[in-house]
């Protein structure tokens, strides 16, 4: 695998080491000894697949507070996305800093999420499957979102939004829960609810 990683500290772009023949082409998608040699974690605990009917749909921005906040391996596996990750971590230079990119079943790349970052994506054709590898179990008591239009987030979505669940177009502005964000997400807090 080729691990790039993103002006995010943590965040990285996976493409596959192919190696072709005449048949098409073989790659590794996942190992835990290459994952950790990056700093990565490498452990998987629950894997999920989204199919989404039409383009435009939006999916996100999720998150899930500590100590249960999740890694995601995500990947395109038909069509196309623009996946978008938002830095959550008070204590980063880059906090609220965001990076958009495209994984398609043509590109073959990943993205790794790291904890406490907030996850979402804008499907860019019909009949897409996307495939997340998810680093903790779904828990709904700590689990949080963003708007997708929040303007103190500046994402840029390249189609007009079309379908939505009603839990996500109503998560709150970032404004609204700021506070208790960088609270639930910091440092100390995520020591002292993993002691």
């Amino acid at each position: 695998m080729i691990f790039t990683e993103t002006k995010l500290k943590g965040a990285f772009v996976i493409d596959l080491d192919r190696k072709q023949d005449a048949r098409g082409f073989f790659a590794r998608a996942f190992c835990q000894e290459e994952f950790k040699a990056h700093g990565l974690k490498p452990l998987i605990a629950q894997g999920n697949v989204a199919h989404n009917i039409r383009k435009g749909t939006i999916r996100g921005m999720h998150f899930q507070f500590p100590p249960a906040a999740e890694t995601k391996l995500v990947r395109c596996t038909r069509g196309a996305i623009l996946d978008i990750i938002v830095d959550l971590r008070p204590e980063s230079p880059t906090y609220l800093q965001h990076i958009s990119v495209e994984l398609s079943a043509d590109n073959h790349r990943a993205l790794y999420v790291p904890e406490r970052f907030a996850h979402g994506y804008q499907v860019l054709e019909d009949s897409t499957e996307t495939s997340y590898q998810v680093g903790e179990f779904y828990t709904p008591g700590v689990e949080g979102g963003l708007m997708y239009n929040d303007p103190r987030l500046g994402l840029a979505w390249p189609l007009p939004v079309g379908e939505m669940s009603p839990k996500d177009a109503g998560w709150p502005l970032l404004a609204a829960i700021e506070p208790e964000l960088k609270r639930r997400m910091s440092l100390r807090e995520t020591e002292t609810a993993n002691v």
